[in-house]
């Protein structure tokens, strides 16, 4: 493609892992560092355990494919708007006033370069009330409401805190979605002359993807939380004789499977068993029944032999599982860097497959001030001399037909939308999608799937009949992308293979998104979100001190692997603007999830040891945790960086002025009594009062947000974050809607969800140019509804 060229700035994960993103597809990345470096350059994961700047796991997955300089942004001016005027695209993570400060503010930079993409990846975005608070991954996950549902495996059991997942989830997952955003403006950019400044919240992402949460609260004053027994059974983590092994059924047909697997056992004929409501009332019997058949079990043998029947199990994989496992070997997801000092290191390549290849590591990441001498010879960027006036949304330029369903698929197809493509959902009522089925007979009315649809059109057509699908080819020689999350092979098995496809329209950007992908020995295995956490080693990694491995609460990987093909998908469009030729992306749920898993990987790789699970803590921040509140249910996170949050914190709770506490070291070597003793004066104080001491003082705090006051949240309001948008059946309802703020292009979700087939008339009409007694032929004919 155009590789556009970028400069970083900032010390944010998010920030840095866009333009890791960026710099896989291609772009020239240039790292602005501080003369002192990067603070992860401190953080590790470090060969031996032993600190060294040039080696520290997290920088050196942060920052492959870049080149790096150091200096100092506020005396070294000239360096910094000599590397200005290069770029194409500009990457900020830096707060309000310290972006004011260094002339890195948007009106400053707008002003200077309106043809300039700015990307800024903050906690909680530069605009609105929460905008200058000091934030960590730990104050996100709890601000952004996804503590509030995990681990979700210890139902009614409120003496466990929200659980903090392993790593930078928060940040790693921003990342994505604000790359994708980058580079779709960038796009524009290059066709208008008009730049823009993006302004996008970690906070807002988090919040936008809480599954059932926010939109139970919203349809039905319902309140999920970590508390919620699953609705569907079984649903857990099960022993083996070797260790432990997911299993979910998510329909009846596969409980139905796995009866017949188990040798159709007396017990599974028990009407206590036979629906899906009356596995949820017994389930506790129903999980003692499983443990015994499972325990007879080593986890891998029957992970392949149940997927051979097509029940979803999923064993809880650690990082050197993963290492070992010949499906990601076949795949090629892991690839060896030399790194000056460590020689060859395993590292984990980009999620997205294009036609079959991943976007390779070029160049291991920089050392400190390694790119110094580029400073001197930076040309500036030929800036064109106009400006279109009547700017749009970023892809309103192209057309995708969105055949999926559930959840992955369509977090895809909806992003598309947010940024401006008309995007045609392709439904039909003989198999409709479960997400709409999840309200009955009144299946326009399901809250799910009108959160996870929102900006598209729907066009219903029975696949079934041969004239359908040849409906379907038409459509397609007219639109840009195809995304589609079938199992692998029903497409090819419908004869919409993309090779057949390609045919018909050779610039189709085609992504396909699956539990194990369109290749390698278990393409066929059948994966959901919630089964292939377990898979990435994040579960190995994420649970209590002490505890076994957990749940992540949310089945993120579907929407982590919808957002990773969208920027696939932004991408590949980019490259057919040059080349005229589309592409076949391939994304899994598993591989899209592994990959953010980096600081447990990079330890694996460079020491040959497991992540420890510890918890809400972290390995350099003390105290780091979530402690209990006055009320109902009710925490707070409190996060100290360094000594001076640490000062602050013992002046705020009397009784922390003692010499176990003193140094950083006393204080995890003591960490127990610690966290008891903050929880014992948070226990009778309001969260919101404790957050706004701390944070007045600028140490990081913030309440665990459940999913009403998300919902209700004056921050996320303010920044217009929440719609409420009128949907013709259901009225007007609240919804999460696009964690992003364009400055110069439209901002907001442009239609609510669609009717089942509400467009198809429209569709035939407008795009395929059929007339009026045409549609109403096929109509009588049943092709769709």
């Amino acid at each position: 493609m155009n590789h556009p060229r970028v400069v970083e700035i900032g010390a944010g994960i998010g920030a840095a892992w866009a333009s890791r993103l960026l710099a896989d597809e291609g772009a020239d990345i240039i790292k602005v560092e501080p003369t002192e470096g990067d603070p992860t350059r401190a953080r590790g994961p470090f060969p031996k355990d032993k600190p060294h700047p040039e080696h520290s796991g997290l920088f050196l997955a942060l920052n492959a494919n870049k080149r790096g300089v150091a200096i100092n942004l506020s005396e070294e001016r000239e360096q910094l708007n000599s590397l200005i005027a290069w770029a194409d695209i500009l990457v900020l993570s830096l707060q309000p006033t310290q972006a004011i400060d260094l002339g890195l503010d948007a009106a400053t930079l707008t002003s200077a370069r309106p043809d300039l993409v700015i990307l800024s990846v903050t906690p909680f975005g530069m605009s609105g009330p929460y905008a200058d608070l000091a934030a960590t991954e730990l104050i996100v996950h709890n601000a952004g409401g996804w503590a509030s549902m995990c681990p979700m495996t210890h139902p009614w059991d409120t003496s466990l805190a929200p659980l903090k997942n392993h790593g930078h989830q928060c940040a790693l997952m921003s990342g994505i979605a604000a790359a994708m955003t980058a580079l779709a403006v960038y796009r524009s950019t290059r066709d208008t002359g008009q730049g823009d400044y993006i302004d996008f919240s970690e906070q807002d992402y988090v919040a936008g993807v809480l599954e059932f949460g926010v939109c139970a609260f919203s349809y039905s004053g319902v309140l999920m939380s970590r508390l919620s027994p699953r609705g569907l059974n079984p649903w857990r983590f099960f022993e083996a004789k070797d260790g432990q092994i997911f299993l979910v059924c998510i329909e009846q047909d596969q409980w139905e499977r796995l009866v017949q697997f188990m040798g159709n056992p007396e017990w599974a004929t028990d009407e206590r068993f036979q629906t899906p409501r009356a596995r949820r009332e017994n389930v506790e019997l129903l999980n003692t029944h499983l443990e015994t058949f499972v325990r007879e079990w080593n986890v891998m043998d029957l992970y392949h032999e149940a997927q051979k029947s097509r029940i979803c199990m999923a064993p809880v994989m650690t990082f050197a599982q993963l290492d070992e496992n010949d499906h990601l070997a076949d795949r090629r997801l892991f690839t060896e860097v030399q790194i000056d000092g460590l020689g060859t290191t395993c590292m984990m390549q980009s999620a997205a497959m294009y036609n079959g290849q991943r976007r390779p590591i070029e160049r291991a990441a920089p050392k400190l001030g390694e790119h110094n001498d580029v400073l001197e010879s930076l040309p500036p960027k030929v800036v064109l001399s106009s400006l279109t006036q009547d700017v749009v949304k970023p892809l309103s330029d192209i057309r995708v037909l969105d055949m999926t369903w559930v959840w992955a698929g369509p977090f895809a197809g909806m992003n598309l939308a947010h940024l401006g493509a008309d995007v045609i959902r392709l439904e039909s009522e003989g198999r409709l999608d479960l997400y709409r089925r999840g309200a009955g007979p009144n299946f326009n009315q399901a809250s799910m799937f009108n959160q996870w649809n929102l900006g598209k059109r729907s066009m219903a057509l029975d696949l079934r009949q041969d004239r359908a699908r040849e409906m379907v080819k038409d459509l397609v020689s007219t639109v840009d992308v195809l995304v589609q999350n079938f199992a692998t092979g029903v497409m090819d098995r419908l004869g919409l293979g993309y090779d057949v496809l390609k045919e018909i329209n050779p610039n189709l950007v085609m992504a396909s998104i699956s539990g194990y992908g369109q290749s390698g020995p278990y393409r066929e295995y059948m994966g959901y979100g919630p089964a292939s956490s377990p898979l990435s080693g994040l579960s190995s990694a994420t649970g209590y001190v002490g505890g076994a491995p957990e749940e992540m609460g949310l089945a993120m990987p579907d929407p982590t692997a919808g957002i990773t093909a969208a920027l696939a998908v932004v991408s590949a469009l980019l490259e057919r603007d040059t080349t005229g030729k589309g592409q076949h992306i391939d994304v899994t749920l598993w591989e899209a999830s592994t990959v953010l898993g980096l600081e447990g990987w990079m330890q694996h790789a460079m020491n040959g040891t497991q992540a420890d699970r510890i918890g809400n803590r972290d390995p350099h921040m003390c105290p780091h945790g979530v402690f209990r509140c006055a009320g109902d249910d009710e925490w707070v996170a409190i996060a100290c960086r360094n000594d001076a949050d640490w000062r602050v914190l013992s002046e705020v709770i009397d009784g922390l002025d003692h010499a176990d506490f003193a140094t950083f070291e006393r204080r995890k070597a003591n960490e127990d009594a610690l966290e008891s003793a903050i929880g014992a004066w948070t226990a009778t104080r309001d969260r919101w009062d404790i957050a706004a001491r701390l944070q007045g003082r600028k140490v990081p705090a913030m309440p665990t947000l459940n999913c009403a006051e998300v919902l209700g949240d004056v921050h996320m309001n303010e920044r217009g974050f929440i719609e409420f948008l009128e949907h013709p059946e259901v009225g007007v309802k609240g919804y999460t809607g696009i964690p992003w703020r364009l400055h110069n292009r439209p901002n907001g979700v442009d239609r609510p969800a669609p009717c089942l087939g509400e467009h198809t008339d429209a569709v035939l009409r407008e795009i395929l140019i059929y007339s009026d007694d045409e549609i109403e032929a096929l109509r009588e004919a049943g092709l769709f509804y």
